[in-house]
């Protein structure tokens, strides 16, 4: 998969200005519980050139945990977010484009209306997928990441609603197969709501890893997974926000870069230690961190959580990281289905 980014110009009156022919264009977002992200891509040999992106933490979830409704004001920034992502729909000629909501809109009582105001304002239609598609779409984002020599693999997405686990065998030559997958209720928003994170400590965060570590212990029953882990056979590869700010900050970046950090590999116990720098901070320490900032300064904490319990469940040596994951899948998958017009 070909990931790198390609800005177009403009000319005065805003056109885009370009001496290709016309080509296919095509457009993946990804509404989360906390982030609504965009990406605008051409296809190419091998893969894809992203032409355009977008990005805004929205928290659409918040407040979710306590009355399953989408409140006001999330679904007014939301809205305002997804406003700009149809005018670059719009303004990039877009040919064609799948929106899926993730776990806030799976929940909400009033997601409907939601839906159907996006739709109405902006143009946009989305798509509320479950959590087993959502997992096999990031999946079909970072598969190329996993190492064919090591014949299994954990792949999770921890998100602002749940975490999305997947067990794999991995074979030399062939997609990765999933052999069963789960959704765990442990997002990077409903625990920072029930534990704390702008003001979490160490008892705190003891307590959201527990609470992770209890709501994995039936996956972890009904596949084995710690013993072929002890075994070294099982690699670990993490595809949220969590796991590339861990690797952001170990590498000392003055800004995040997602060259730097996308297929990279953080040991465990590296990533412990950037976790233990982390929870001693308060929250205005983790809000100047510049791979962190303001905005995920509260909900970081809760991130660390996850992962940490994973871990210890599964004691892997390192961890794969990937910044690509659904909407990468997505435009994998519109750009295989209209290969033939092109």
């Amino acid at each position: 998969m070909d990931l790198q980014v390609h800005s177009e110009r403009q000319n005065d009156t805003g056109r885009l200005r370009s001496s290709a022919p016309a080509r296919p264009v095509f457009a993946a977002l990804d509404l989360g519980t906390n982030n609504c992200r965009l990406l605008i891509a051409r296809p190419i040999p091998g893969g894809f050139r992203v032409i355009d992106a977008f990005s805004r933490i929205v928290r659409l979830g918040e407040g979710l945990t306590r009355n399953d409704r989408l409140s006001v004001s999330a679904m007014e920034r939301t809205l305002a977010a997804l406003k700009i992502c149809g005018s670059k729909i719009e303004r990039r000629g877009v040919t064609a484009v799948r929106a899926v909501a993730t776990e806030a809109c799976r929940r909400a009582r009033n997601c409907n209306e939601f839906i159907d105001a996006v739709e109405r304002e902006t143009g946009i239609a989305i798509e509320i997928i479950s959590s087993q598609e959502e997992g096999r779409l990031a999946l079909a984002g970072c598969a190329s990441l996993l190492d064919p020599n090591v014949p299994y693999a954990v792949v999770f997405d921890i998100g602002g609603g749940s975490t999305e686990l997947m067990w794999l065998a991995v074979e030399r030559g062939r997609p990765p197969r999933i052999l069963d997958q789960t959704s765990i209720q442990c997002g990077v928003i409903g625990l920072t709501e029930q534990f704390g994170g702008a003001d979490a400590d160490r008892g705190m965060y003891r307590r959201m890893v527990e609470e992770v570590a209890s709501a994995i212990a039936s996956f972890e029953a009904r596949n084995g997974i710690r013993e072929r882990t002890l075994a070294g056979q099982v690699q670990m590869l993490g595809t949220s926000g969590t796991v590339t700010t861990l690797a952001g900050v170990h590498l000392g970046l003055c800004r995040y870069d997602r060259r730097a950090v996308d297929g990279s590999f953080l040991r465990i116990d590296h990533a412990r230690a950037v976790i233990e720098r982390l929870v001693a901070l308060d929250f205005d320490g983790r809000a100047r961190h510049p791979c962190i900032g303001q905005d995920r300064a509260d909900l970081v904490i809760a991130g660390c959580a996850v992962l940490d319990a994973l871990c210890d469940c599964w004691p892997v040596e390192r961890l794969r990281i990937a910044d690509r994951g659904l909407r990468e899948g997505i435009l994998v998958e519109l750009i295989g289905s209209a290969r033939q017009i092109y």
